[in-house]
């Protein structure tokens, strides 16, 4: 299959690359920059240029492809209704380029965005959550669902905190932005007790794969989630990063936590368990990599 993958040249998208590339596939991977095509190459891609600015450009490239994995997201946080509304058009010219083709086009989305209460998540769980002035991440994968019922082969994946060492050093989700912010704040600090606040995570190299059986076995309107540890306590992600940078660490309030945690305030108050499931039953996932605490344990985090 001739796959094109946006967010290719990313910590998640050169491993979906890599696993693409070594089941037999072709990977057409979107680079912005020369920076961004070297690390395409690198994961045995083919470097296509474009810019997810560019969604009529982008839905161009899809037309040629066998199938579509949409990993790319602008990750500026300071303009992200802006870039929701960007993504949710690329999402809507690409799934309009497949339309009655039977292709596959693969979503990526975040755990947090089902919702449950007083339980684990579910993939049989609506969207919701990340609304944002006009923007909603949430309705994103409503577009999905809504090409799937007109010929396109549309899935998504939801994804927790994906961890693992790559190219440009280990990784973990927010939980990279944690570390950055426990090395400038100078301690590492988990919300009120620590134990109310749970992630769920996932090896980048299961995530890969997981994108890959999507690409090749999903049924139109499939939800997956990536979740290989349902909940690791926000408690014993600090101590860790504490551990590992040799810092302080200690729970800060509520009324704390916007001036410690600045824009990833909101999501460090998540309790976000998050079931896989009906995952492993419909596409036989297992995930095999290391968990998440062992994974920062294992690597320098930079």
């Amino acid at each position: 299959m001739r796959v094109f993958v946006t967010g290719a040249s990313g910590f998640i998208g050169t491993a979906v690359t890599r696993e693409l590339v070594a089941a037999g596939h072709h990977v057409l991977g979107l680079a912005r920059s020369d920076a961004a095509a070297a690390l395409v190459a690198q994961a045995g891609g083919e470097a296509v240029r474009g810019d997810l600015g560019d969604a009529g450009g982008l839905a161009a490239i899809a037309r040629t492809a066998d199938g579509v994995a949409h990993l790319g997201f602008i990750h500026d946080f300071s303009r992200f209704e802006e870039n929701i509304l960007t993504d949710r058009a690329v999402v809507e010219a690409i799934t309009a380029a497949l339309e009655g083709s039977g292709k596959p086009f693969v979503l990526t989305s975040g755990s947090a965005l089902a919702e449950s209460e007083g339980r684990a998540a579910r993939e049989t769980d609506e969207p919701g959550g990340f609304h944002v002035g006009r923007a909603s991440r949430g309705a994103t994968e409503l577009v999905v669902r809504a090409a799937s019922a007109r010929g396109v082969r549309g899935s998504v994946i939801r994804l927790p905190q994906v961890h693992g060492p790559s190219e440009i050093g280990f990784r973990a989700g927010f939980i990279t932005y944690l570390i950055d912010i426990a090395r400038q704040k100078g301690f590492a600090a988990w919300l009120d007790d620590g134990a109310e606040h749970r992630w769920p995570s996932a090896h980048r190299l299961d995530v890969a794969r997981l994108y890959r059986l999507a690409l090749e076995k999903a049924e139109p309107g499939a939800v997956f989630h990536a979740v290989a540890e349902e909940g690791v306590p926000m408690r014993l992600i600090a101590e860790t990063i504490g551990e590992k940078l040799g810092i302080p660490v200690r729970g800060i309030t509520p009324e704390e936590s916007g001036d410690y945690f600045g824009w990833l305030a909101m999501f460090a108050a998540m309790d976000n368990p998050t079931s896989s499931a009906i995952t492993r039953a419909t596409l036989g996932w297992q995930p095999t990599g290391i968990g998440l605490i062992e994974d920062m344990r294992a690597n320098d985090l930079g």
